[in-house]
């Protein structure tokens, strides 16, 4: 083995590069020009800001649609098992009903609709958000723990194709933050 594929293998692997900023309206200009420029971008905040997630790029959100689909089907699942029971199954003709009785299939049908509807959108968040996620390597940048508090971070990850350390780096520099970090893999 060579001495340059030997220091190739010695260098850390870095996971992104974070820039610390002391006010959020530094943060939601720093995320537009970033945006503009790259495309894995994300940032961190101790508190919600309005525009920032359209500054970064977050345009469609998948959680409604799941829990659309999953609504409508624990309603039809609940609605067939009922039917099922009731007509195939087990009939049983007590006092002259009619064996699909529909009207008292509704509250069953109407609750496990909204239960079903209820966990596809909790799991469905859990899932498009890549949760429960134990560790995270922007964890271990100096600092971040005041991302909870009163700072305000943006990351610019190192597997955007048009990452390149040095020139990031440069870029991160002219939007003035307090400080650019490199988080390590």
């Amino acid at each position: 083995m060579s001495a340059d594929a030997s220091s190739r293998n010695d260098a850390p692997v870095l996971y992104a590069l974070l820039a610390e900023f002391a006010a959020p309206e530094a943060l939601l200009a720093a995320a537009h020009a970033c945006r503009a420029r790259y495309r894995d971008v994300d940032a961190y905040t101790p508190h919600a800001m309005e525009g920032l997630a359209e500054a970064l790029g977050f345009e469609r959100n998948r959680v409604p649609l799941l829990t659309l689909l999953g609504g409508i089907a624990s309603g039809v699942g609940a609605y067939w098992l009922q039917w099922y029971s009731a007509v195939v199954d087990y009939p049983i003709n007590a006092g002259g009903r009619p064996l699909h009785s529909w009207p008292a299939f509704i509250p069953p049908t109407f609750e496990l609709t909204v239960l079903g509807a209820a966990l596809a959108a909790f799991i469905g968040m859990l899932a498009l958000n890549r949760l429960p996620r134990l560790h995270h390597p922007i964890f271990n940048a100096p600092d971040f723990d005041l991302a909870s508090r009163n700072r305000y971070f943006i990351a610019i990850a190192a597997s955007d194709p048009r990452f390149d350390a040095q020139a990031t780096r440069a870029f991160l520099q002219t939007l003035r933050p307090l400080r650019v970090i490199e988080v390590p893999a």
